[in-house]
């Protein structure tokens, strides 16, 4: 994960797909009306309203990505802002995974990317490994500002500036000034490139996904999200319910809390999920007692001396300094959830004077190619900076801190988990706020699976069932021992998943009863 104020909510199989567009020779437009034969879609080009898709190329990802390999491809064209209906176009990348069936079910799976900010055909590869496609295509759309849209809303300077900052105090007031002089950066050069930054946030983007579907000629489809991708999912429920079968949600962020308050329950829930299978395991509770003291223990002491070691970047000779303060431990461990057997010997070895470990993980995620140049910062900022910063205080974001880790240093509990920095961020950002509506509760009757992990430190598990209150028919599924993302490591939540595209009422969920919780490392 990248150090950012961003919450990188994916893991990192999921990494986004990066590079621009091609364009290609495309087929003239048909009726609106004419329905896509089946096992076909995305074969023909259609324009429903503002709206149109041509079939081309596949769009261009950073990595090779070998389950596009057979995709149907093309384009989705919309109005950038669809207050202005005769201002600039966007195209956004769009790739169709056939089905494997020979007679594939007639309503496909579209799969909504994590970030805010990754591409969705980025993340082709866990969608596929999950067996998703068994029996029904899956379509991936870049969401506008992604890398394979156009135009894609990058910014390497803020990345670069992650990676380095590794190097820094975590929490230190001259390393926020650099991290919001970025941000300003980036704002101007897309702002001077003519993009209308106020028009990337979870309205239009709903909005584009509805088109999609329109402009397949598809009747009706499934919605598959994934964290960020969640909160997405929730609010094209609510705006366009038309033509979508079922939902699945996947380490779910309900729009109506989105925040920093939220980021330090959900940071606590997965903690302690963690802490409390090594306490259940005899010889993980020998070797690493009272996990949970050890842990806020070495908050507060890191954050009053800061640790400064130097670590080699894997697949590389580089050496980098590394800082660890209280906001970095956090804040790495957040994702160390994800190996969550090394955790208890990991902070052992920090308290033990033995920082490499935890210092390599923190910086080498920095450092990766995956986390540099890929996050689309535009939609990063649409989103925080129109939905999240003006609906809550900067007092009920501190107050969240100060309840969750009363004994964390007030210089902690003033930066939420992976949202460091978010508000002079938004600041300079300078967007305005979304309509209040954005906040509100999703209400519908759609069958929907919301799906989290119990060691999820990103989004907590606890928001299953808080969505679950206004959603009828949703069955809540939690998956112990899984972090952040469970259909990106849990063969179990695939299946569930798989299930539930079958029988959107009564997934399967017997796989759970078999589930083991980790066997966690002891060190000699």
């Amino acid at each position: 994960m990248a150090r950012s104020h961003v919450p990188r909510l994916r893991t990192g199989s999921a990494a986004a797909a990066t590079g621009m567009l091609l364009t290609g020779l495309f087929a003239a437009p048909v009726s609106a009306q004419e329905e896509t034969p089946a096992g076909a879609t995305g074969t023909v080009a259609r324009t429903v309203g503002d709206a149109g898709f041509e079939p081309g190329p596949c769009p261009k990802t950073a990595d090779p990505v070998a389950e596009l390999e057979g995709a149907r491809c093309g384009t989705l064209t919309v109005p950038e802002n669809r207050s202005k209906p005769d201002g600039r176009k966007i195209t956004l990348g769009v790739a169709i995974v056939p089905a494997k069936a020979d007679k594939p079910k007639p309503d496909p799976i579209v799969w909504l990317a994590g970030g805010p900010g990754d591409d969705a055909v980025g993340e082709a590869k866990m969608a596929i490994d999950g067996g998703l496609n068994r029996d029904r295509d899956v379509i991936f759309m870049s969401q506008r500002g992604t890398y394979s849209a156009d135009p894609a809303l990058t910014c390497r300077n803020i990345d670069e500036f992650n990676a380095r900052a590794t190097g820094l105090v975590y929490d230190a007031p001259s390393t926020e000034r650099e991290h919001v002089a970025a941000t300003k950066a980036c704002r101007e050069k897309l702002a001077a490139s003519g993009a209308d930054l106020s028009a990337y946030n979870d309205i239009e983007s709903a909005a584009d996904y509805a088109d999609l579907r329109t402009t397949l000629g598809l009747k009706e489809w499934n919605v598959y999200g994934i964290s960020y991708g969640t909160q997405l999912a929730l609010v094209y429920m609510r705006l366009h319910p038309d033509g979508i079968r079922s939902v699945g949600i996947d380490g779910i962020l309900p729009p109506s809390t989105g925040g920093s308050a939220v980021t330090w329950s959900a940071a606590k829930q997965g903690f302690d999920g963690v802490f409390k299978a090594c306490a259940e395991q005899p010889a993980c509770n020998r070797r690493y007692p009272n996990l949970a003291a050890t842990f806020e223990r070495l908050v507060r002491e890191l954050e009053a001396k800061p640790v400064t070691t130097t670590i080699t970047l894997p697949d590389s000779q580089k050496q980098v300094k590394v800082v660890l303060d209280g906001g970095a431990l956090v804040n790495w461990m957040t994702a160390a959830t994800h190996v969550a057997p090394q955790v208890p010997r990991a902070l052992d070895e920090l308290a033990h004077g033995k920082p490499q470990r935890i210092a390599e993980q923190w910086a080498g995620g920095k450092y990766s190619p995956q986390a540099i140049g890929r996050l689309s910062h535009g939609l990063v900022y649409g989103v925080f900076c129109s939905e999240w910063t003006p609906y809550e205080t900067q007092a009920e974001a501190l107050r969240a801190g100060q309840e969750t880790y009363p004994s964390f240093p007030h210089s902690v509990q003033a930066q939420a988990p992976l949202l460091t920095s978010l508000r002079p961020d938004c600041d300079v950002w300078n967007v305005p706020a979304a309509p209040r509506s954005i906040r509100d509760v999703t209400k519908s009757d759609i069958p929907t699976l919301a799906i989290s992990g119990g060691f999820d430190a990103q989004t907590a598990a606890a928001n299953g069932p808080y969505v679950a209150r206004t959603l009828p028919r949703a069955t809540v599924v939690t998956v112990p021992y899984v972090a952040h993302v469970v259909f990106a490591t849990s063969k179990c939540a695939q299946a569930i998943a798989v299930s539930f595209f079958d029988t959107p009422t009564a997934p399967n969920t017997d796989c759970l009863k078999d589930l083991k919780p980790p066997k966690f490392e002891i060190a000699p």
